[in-house]
């Protein structure tokens, strides 16, 4: 059985008392989210901590029927990339996510994996985990968010077109695009050839 059901269902009768367990719950997941939009610890906490917030004000003037039909992990995403759209739109500096092994592994790989790999591969897989962050902050907002809720947070596609509010096959369209964008950056991206020429 899914946890977030038997969460909302106790949320719907106690909001007070059940809320400690959805912060448990999220907040490491919400964070990674906010973090990889933003780029910023401090400033992904900080959007956490307002998406907390906001869905326990929301919650507070829904009724009981309302709350139980919430899907949380869409839901608290979507206040979590809504906030961090806002608070990105006003960075001065453009700051790279950190680890981003996920989007590696999803397809933009260039070195092999960490399980045995010589000195110069896990120095070449970080140089391209380095690169990606950087590309993944030029990706437009609709690509860079699917591509983190689908590949990151680990959203089916249709929990990302309920988080997004967008239709599913743009949410395909959106990674689709946004992972090929990741791929040509980073085979173009002149300070990861020597690496790609090791690997290859």
């Amino acid at each position: 059985m899914d946890p977030d059901l038997a969460l909302v269902a106790r949320l719907a009768v106690d909001l007070d008392g059940a809320f400690g367990t959805l912060v448990r719950t999220h907040q490491d997941r919400l964070h990674t989210i906010a973090l990889r939009f933003l780029g910023e610890p401090r400033d992904a906490e900080e959007v956490v901590q307002d998406a907390f917030v906001r869905a326990y004000r929301a919650m507070a003037g829904y009724d009981a029927e309302r709350i139980r039909d919430l899907r949380l992990r869409p839901w608290l995403a979507a206040i979590v990339l809504n906030l961090a759209r806002n608070r990105r739109r006003r960075l001065d500096e453009r700051r790279p996510p950190l680890q981003l092994e996920s989007i590696v592994d999803a397809g933009a790989e260039l070195a092999g994996p960490d399980d045995g790999a010589k000195l110069y591969e896990r120095a070449a897989r970080q140089e391209t985990i380095r690169a990606l962050a950087v590309a993944l902050l030029g990706l437009p907002p609709g690509p860079r968010a699917a591509v983190i809720l689908r590949h990151i947070d680990g959203l089916s596609v249709a929990e990302v077109a309920v988080a997004l509010n967008r239709p599913e096959g743009t949410i395909k369209a959106h990674v689709s695009r946004g992972l090929a964008q990741l791929r040509i950056h980073l085979a173009n991206d002149p300070d990861l050839a020597p690496q790609r020429e090791m690997t290859a």
